[in-house]
């Protein structure tokens, strides 16, 4: 294995912040291992795609987030359920089908939801949450409440039609929505530069006059920077913002996914040289932030964390029968307007 590099870039955060995003990333890559192991366990159903590699994303732009903004995104979701706050327990009982689950385990991987925290999914079909976004956006801008929508959707997700109608839309009515693109490169498994002859997907919207820019993805605190300056972008009242975002996933599309496509030698060299928590690491250790003990204590105190989400979703029970026809609609609030 080859040797990392000592990083000599120098924080744009304090110490304090550091350590938050390094424990709320450690946080993710925890969970998706476990989430895996219990795949291959048996315990968990269905699809399951996992965040690992690409955790620097979405702590950098919770980050930049307040209270009040919104989040949708694909079916690689767990990562941002958990950067926003969502309890652990509640996200590893869903995806094993249980009654203690955000969707009261009829949900599963792919369909959870947080009213409290703002989350709108989780989305199986590619692209779909897109124009929902959109919508959101387009609620904020109507209570003029000057909330921001995070929309999150992949590589190959930005070859899809619908798409480029919500770029239209949101740009025609100046909505404030950060459009996402989470590029790994891979798409389900066909590199981007044999799926198409643009990979500059953020330039995409210069055909609307949405402004963007491309994001190194594996570092976290230029994710942060770049999601300042799109939230800023939209809270002016400016319309909406594309953050193309370089990342990449360790592991295969799904659970299902043997990933041969590329090389493991590719896969190991980005662990090596590019892995965002290991950036971080080496930033709180070369700036004396944290010593190797503190960043001991600080797995252990995650693992734990993880371990009892594994636990709490082995012994909540299975939904009964009659939760088949229990939220299918929403309640009517009494204080809407």
């Amino acid at each position: 294995m080859a040797a990392k590099k000592a990083s000599s870039k120098k924080p744009n955060v304090s110490a304090e912040q550091l350590l938050d995003h390094y424990r709320e990333m450690l946080l993710i890559r925890r969970f998706e291992e476990k989430a895996g192991q219990l795949y291959g366990m048996g315990l968990i159903g269905g699809f399951c795609h996992l965040y690992i590699g690409q955790e620097a994303v979405v702590v950098g732009l919770e980050a930049a987030a307040e209270e009040g903004d919104k989040r949708v995104t694909s079916y690689r979701d767990h990562g941002h359920m958990l950067a926003c706050g969502m309890d652990p327990k509640g996200i590893m009982a869903e995806l094993t089908g249980r009654e203690g689950g955000f969707s009261k385990g009829k949900g599963g991987s792919m369909h959870m939801f947080s009213k409290e925290k703002h989350f709108y999914g989780g989305h199986g079909i590619v692209a779909a949450q897109v124009p929902i976004g959109a919508g959101l956006a387009f609620a904020d801008k109507y209570k003029g409440n000057g909330r921001v929508t995070f929309t999150y959707f992949g590589d190959g997700a930005a070859n899809q039609g619908q798409v480029y109608e919500a770029y239209n839309m949101a740009e025609l009515w100046d909505l404030p929505v950060v459009f996402v693109i989470e590029n790994n490169q891979y798409a389900m498994g066909t590199s981007t530069k044999r799926s198409t002859k643009s990979p500059s997907y953020w330039e995409r919207g210069a055909a609307y006059g949405i402004p963007g820019e491309e994001v190194d993805g594996m570092d976290v605190l230029a994710v942060k920077e770049a999601g300042e300056r799109a939230v800023g972008h939209c809270r002016a009242g400016k319309g909406p913002y594309i953050l193309e975002i370089k990342t990449y996933r360790y592991r295969g599309h799904s659970m299902s996914d043997p990933a041969k496509y590329r090389t493991r030698e590719e896969v190991q060299k980005m662990k090596d040289e590019r892995d965002p928590i290991e950036q971080v690491r080496d930033m709180l250790l070369t700036g004396k932030h944290a010593s190797e003990d503190d960043l001991k204590a600080i797995d252990k105190e995650i693992k734990g964390i993880v371990n009892e989400a594994a636990e709490f979703s082995k012994e909540s029970p299975e939904p009964e029968l009659d939760e088949l026809w229990t939220d299918i609609y929403a309640e009517e609030d009494p204080t809407a307007a």
